[in-house]
């Protein structure tokens, strides 16, 4: 099975010299999944590996960062981060006309919902906590070990990811948000003082980037790295707080609203005081602003999202453009959150 957002035959026959085990005929089945670079099923034979590329078209520099993700998953192999094998990446663009890495397909569960609806209300909680421990090994990371000292720069992560975000947001913006320009001053002008913490960070923690085995709660791999970086921690936790707050289902994949006591699901104070305990922190001052900080964050990737669905270059056009109304409200519940 072929596809039209990939050049099978190129792909293929470049492949065969660089993968073991990778033979032609290969077919291939692009995932649902994915907004910002296209991801793929090859097969050959009984054997099976997962493709993400860079998405066609003109791009916004330092955007969909391929050969950052194969890197830092490359790095964390035989840590407490779970990770796939990487097994090539190639930057040529001349291949397919643009970056592509080639990985393991894990075979796990998968959730957009972190409702957890499919499982039963006594086994929820294990994924919480599985959930709360992968995220504390991410930040536990000793990058030197792994070879990461020189991930990300050095100053402070806010600082910096703030005027990252302004730029970027700035070069896909369609019309004037007000609550958008009114979370980008008080943000810049609430930054907090640096605190010692330079960890690794992944930069889109959620359930919904997780593999999970088929039979328990351990997570098999943690994936989409592309806005990984080296930072400052309590991005990635107020990341998965911040999409606890939107509303449940498919477009919102949130709890808002949801009786979590009932459901068996962790609430946002527990997840932070497990966080706390498992990195030995006696507590997270200020954390209004780090939750203000990644409803900004996310509200200017999504305008990104929106922008290339405009320009007729996003994976998926339809959600792409549906995601352009959420820029607001990404950028209220900043506000919320700020005060």
């Amino acid at each position: 099975m072929s596809t039209p957002d990939l050049d099978l035959d190129a792909v293929g026959h470049y492949l065969t010299d660089h993968i073991d085990g990778l033979t032609l005929p290969l077919s291939a089945q692009k995932f649902a999944v994915g907004q910002s670079n296209p991801t793929f099923r090859l097969s050959s034979g009984d054997r099976s590996w997962v493709l993400r590329r860079k998405p066609p078209g003109v791009l916004l520099k330092s955007a969909h960062a391929v050969d950052r993700e194969f890197r830092v998953q490359r790095a964390l192999a035989g840590s407490d981060v779970p990770v796939p094998t990487m097994y090539h990446l190639c930057e040529d663009d001349d291949v397919i006309g643009s970056a592509f890495y080639v990985m393991e397909e894990i075979k796990g569960r998968h959730f957009d919902d972190p409702r957890l609806l499919d499982i039963a209300i006594p086994d929820r909680m294990a994924f919480f906590e599985e959930m709360n421990r992968v995220l504390a090994a991410i930040h536990s990371v000793d990058l030197g070990a792994v070879g990461l000292q020189d991930y990300g720069p050095d100053g402070n992560y806010y600082r910096r990811q703030i005027d990252r975000w302004v730029k970027q947001y700035r070069a896909s913006e369609t019309e004037v948000i007000a609550p958008m320009e009114e979370l980008i001053s008080w943000l810049d002008q609430n930054i907090p003082a640096e605190d010692g913490q330079r960890t690794l960070v992944h930069g889109d923690y959620r359930i919904d980037n997780m593999l999970f085995d088929t039979n328990s709660a351990r997570c098999l791999a943690v994936l989409d790295w592309e806005l990984s970086t080296t930072g400052h921690p309590y991005a990635d936790l107020a990341a998965v707080i911040m999409q606890w707050q939107m509303p449940p289902g498919g477009e919102g994949r949130g709890l808002a609203g949801v009786d979590r006591n009932a459901e068996g699901l962790m609430s946002d104070q527990a997840f932070i005081e497990m966080y706390c305990t498992r990195r030995g922190l006696a507590g997270i001052d200020r954390f209004g602003f780090y939750l203000a900080f990644a409803f900004f964050r996310m509200g200017a990737i999504l305008q990104g999202v929106y922008k290339r669905a405009l320009d007729g270059n996003a994976s998926d056009p339809g959600r792409a453009k549906a995601f352009g109304a959420y820029v607001t409200v990404f950028a209220q519940n900043g506000l919320k959150s700020a005060e």
